[in-house]
């Protein structure tokens, strides 16, 4: 019958001993510790909701000018075609009712940016008004495509009756001696100074 543990004397260092109670020690606070964190999931990134399409504003006919003066020219066309029942026929009379200089500025579509009296007829505030009204609603201008915006003055010839004529594109004004016609009573208009105004 071979020996039992009981029978057989265990000889241990104690330097073994300490050996064995650190391991042990070690393998104990491994168990306890706490498994690592998950690895964080980055959080998706928003995506921009897509913006409505915004229509161009419109757009004149192409001006193939390359000048102001060329362009002044293709507006008085323009501002011609527009009103054509407004246009004084023939020579003007020699004493006009209001004479009125403004300046017009375009953006590169033929859209009005801005109205400006050089010499404005402050005598008669409706042919302002009626000025102003007529320019706008002949917008757009032609697009000065060569320039990329245009700024051009024109000189308003009005006549007692209503009509006119550009400056630009007269027939020129009679002799001296022709009466000067009355002009009519307004008719309700007042006056607007912002493109986006409208006349009454």
């Amino acid at each position: 019958m071979g020996p039992t543990l009981s029978m057989i004397q265990i000889h241990a260092s104690p330097r073994f001993l300490a050996l064995c109670a650190g391991t042990l020690a070690a393998l104990l606070a491994g168990c306890a510790s706490p498994p690592p964190p998950a690895a964080s999931v980055p959080a998706p990134t928003p995506v921009a909701a897509p913006q409505p399409l915004r229509p161009e504003p419109p757009m004149g006919p192409p001006s193939a000018a390359l000048n102001a003066l060329d362009y002044r020219l293709d507006a008085a066309y323009h501002l011609y075609g527009k009103n054509n029942d407004r246009i004084y026929r023939g020579v003007m009379p020699h004493f006009l009712y209001a004479i009125g200089v403004l300046e017009v500025q375009v953006d590169t579509r033929g859209n009005l940016l801005a109205l400006n009296w050089m010499r404005a007829p402050e005598h008669a505030p409706e042919v302002i008004a009626e000025i102003e009204r007529t320019v706008r609603q002949a917008a757009p201008f032609p697009a000065p495509v060569q320039l990329g915006s245009a700024s051009y003055i024109e000189t308003w010839l009005w006549d007692a009756s209503g009509n006119f004529q550009l400056h630009t594109l007269s027939e020129g004004q009679g002799p001296k001696g022709q009466p000067r016609r009355a002009m009519p009573a307004p008719r309700g208009i007042r006056l607007v100074s912002a493109p986006g105004a409208t006349a009454r």
